[in-house]
């Protein structure tokens, strides 16, 4: 019998076994136990909590890498001036053969340059410098400005315009190559690279040297 009342008395007990001597304590695991029996863990003062923030996946993009690989390969440019270039053709003619497409392909090579003023060579460029120093590789001198290249240049319709043509703002401000389909090739402001981009006005004229 009294086997019997001990097995009831134990399965009378929650299946957690609270000490009812210890309700209101916290035991050495940290739980706390509350005087409904409910059990609640208590975290100790030493328990540091973790931040927890988004993972974040940052990747260097194309146009940064071209950027640096542009920095790399004209940032110690100290190959030959305009004037040079100018002064070997003379001597040369036949090397290379002038053409508008040559003109503006040899431009090309030069994308990424970054614009300095009053810059001339493939260390840094102004908007008349870039001009000057591609068509000084087929023998064509020009001066260093804008108003000055204007001067001389043979003007033509927009519709006779082609890549390698000069588009000239009409107040001379700035100037850059044709590029076709409104487009134009130039060396922009400072802390831009010499770029490909939309024609972003219409007072523009465009003029032709070489031919």
């Amino acid at each position: 019998m009294a086997f019997a009342t001990g097995l009831v008395a134990t399965l009378a007990l929650p299946s957690y076994a609270v000490d009812p001597n210890r309700i209101g304590d916290a035991d050495v695991n940290g739980v706390a136990v509350s005087d409904t029996g409910e059990q609640h863990v208590a975290a100790g003062q030493d328990v540091v909590t973790a931040k927890l923030r988004r993972d974040q996946f940052v990747a260097t993009s194309s146009a940064t890498l071209l950027r640096r690989e542009y920095a790399t390969q004209f940032s110690s440019y100290s190959g030959p001036s305009a004037a040079d270039y100018v002064k070997a053709y003379v001597s040369n003619p036949a090397h290379p053969a002038f053409s508008l497409d040559a003109v503006y392909n040899t431009g090309l090579q030069y994308r990424g340059v970054p614009y300095v003023f009053g810059g001339a060579d493939p260390s840094g460029f102004d908007c008349s410098g870039f001009i000057m120093f591609v068509y000084a590789q087929y023998g064509v001198s020009l001066p260093h400005s804008v108003h000055a290249q204007d001067g001389i240049g043979t003007p033509i319709s927009e519709a006779d315009a082609q890549p390698g043509d000069v588009v000239i703002f009409n107040d001379d401000s700035h100037d850059g190559f044709y590029a076709g389909n409104g487009m134009i090739l130039h060396a922009p402001y400072p802390g831009a690279r010499v770029r490909v981009q939309k024609l972003w006005t219409s007072n523009v004229h465009f003029v032709r040297f070489g031919i």
